[in-house]
């Protein structure tokens, strides 16, 4: 493999990612971090490794403007994780730790989520540096963490309360966005500007125990749950729109005054697009985990439901409750709920000077192509850095051009997880392009 290859020298990082097994848990991403830190190292990086734990570092690596001008311009950060979900090889065309190149793709756990991204946000940020680009204002910082998919309590959440010194930035580029769809016969990058937060309940219905031999001698708790359940089945609360979903509807060249209407014309012009993009339109309640009687042989006196709840930013406990009301109807001693899980949204302004710079980009890469603010519906380690850093703008945005949205989507946490190399090139040249943008300093060549 060469750096002529398709997806230039992200193509032989993202390989060399993969072939360290860094599946959370265990995690065990030491070797691939200090691989990374080579690199960097080498380039002119100052790099650091740090971590709760010996065996699971995480890498901070800047480049800052010389002098004075180190402080007079804002720092660049790019974001991104070395741990990766587990993978069953039986299931696999090629091993998932192969980091194999065939028809075009390169094939291993994380070649989407996310040691792709790494490896071209690295890739750019080398080819900068061994050029003797500088930045003229700010610093260029490269954080990778680890243990995101469990949470990241070692990683981003750790970093930024334990040495928030080391990671401070003023703008943020990590997951989320970028993968190409084509909509109202336009082809539309998405970049994520917000996530929704968790407001977990519980519904309890109670009866009467009884032995269920005899079942009308008890009142069934299990059995209060059906209508409650059909009507979850039935329908989500209503819309309430934020400012990023108005923002998207916008941006696809849909009226935000009338959601309804716009999700059935998404339905009608492709429901997997309707799927994946009504959650952002409001809250959305998924019952999950259903438990009764704890012995076969007994009526249960108490039912519990858990309904797994995702809220925009903008939105807390009152739509909620709203939306409970609204679905569930009122509890009239039937039911009861409980909250168990409350974590706000959150986002960042869908205007600023790094949206600019992202929408500059895809204009020059693929001429006619819109940029449109998302919310994505799970969170990354994103919310950490906007929670540290109030004023930070983070973004998640891959650019991923010949590998659409439609397919890569269904490929994360999923077998056979695989990226078009094209796109790795592709990445590159963007986090080259904002690199300079932003921080100043003409772009030389490699």
């Amino acid at each position: 493999m060469t750096n002529d290859s398709p997806g230039g020298e992200a193509q032989e990082i993202l390989a060399r990612l993969i072939r360290f097994n860094t599946v959370n848990p265990p995690g065990d991403e030491r070797p691939a971090q200090e691989y990374l830190a080579g690199l960097l190292a080498q380039a002119g990086f100052e790099c650091e490794l740090l971590g709760a734990q010996e065996g699971r570092p995480n890498l901070v690596a800047r480049l800052p403007a010389p002098g004075d001008a180190r402080e007079q311009g804002p720092t660049l950060c790019y974001l991104g994780h070395v741990d990766t979900v587990l993978a069953d090889a039986s299931e696999w065309t090629h091993d998932p730790w192969s980091g194999d190149v065939a028809d075009g793709f390169l094939w291993g756990r994380g070649a989407l989520d996310m040691k792709s991204q790494v490896a071209a946000e690295v890739a750019a940020a080398l080819s900068l540096a061994r050029s003797g680009w500088r930045p003229e204002r700010g610093e260029l910082l490269i954080v990778a963490v680890v243990d995101e998919e469990t949470g990241g309590e070692l990683g981003a959440q750790w970093i930024t309360s334990e040495h928030p010194e080391k990671v401070r930035c003023d703008l943020l580029v990590n997951e989320g966005g970028g993968a190409v769809f084509e909509y109202g016969g336009r082809r539309c990058y998405g970049v994520c500007c917000a996530e929704k937060g968790v407001f977990r309940f519980t519904v309890r219905t109670n009866g009467v125990a009884g032995h269920a031999s005899m079942p009308a001698m008890g009142e069934n708790a299990l059995l209060k749950m059906a209508p409650l359940l059909e009507r979850l089945g039935g329908r989500q609360p209503e819309r309430e729109l934020t400012r990023e979903a108005r923002a998207f509807l916008t941006g696809i060249g849909e009226s935000p005054e009338d959601p309804a209407e716009a999700l059935e014309r998404l339905r009608a012009a492709d429901p997997r697009l309707a799927v994946m993009f009504e959650p952002m339109l409001g809250v959305t309640f998924t019952p999950t985990r259903i438990s009764a009687s704890e012995k076969i042989n007994v009526i249960p006196s108490r039912a519990e439901l858990r309904v797994d709840c995702r809220v925009p930013p903008g939105l807390g406990e009152a739509e909620v409750l709203r939306g409970i009301s609204e679905v569930l109807g009122e509890p009239d001693g039937g039911w009861e709920i409980e909250f168990t899980e409350q974590v706000t949204g959150n986002g960042s302004p869908v205007e600023s000077t790094l949206m600019d710079a992202i929408e500059t980009w895809v204009g020059e890469a693929d001429p006619g192509a819109a940029v449109v603010p998302v919310v994505l519906p799970g969170f990354t380690d994103s919310r950490h850095f906007r929670l540290a850093f109030p004023e930070c703008v983070a973004y998640g945005f891959f650019p991923h051009r010949h590998q659409t949205l439609l397919e890569s989507a269904p490929l994360v946490h999923g077998a056979d997880e695989r990226i078009d190399v094209r796109d790795l090139a592709l990445a590159q040249d963007l986090y080259r392009s904002l690199a300079t943008r932003t921080l100043g300093g003409p772009p030389r060549v490699a």
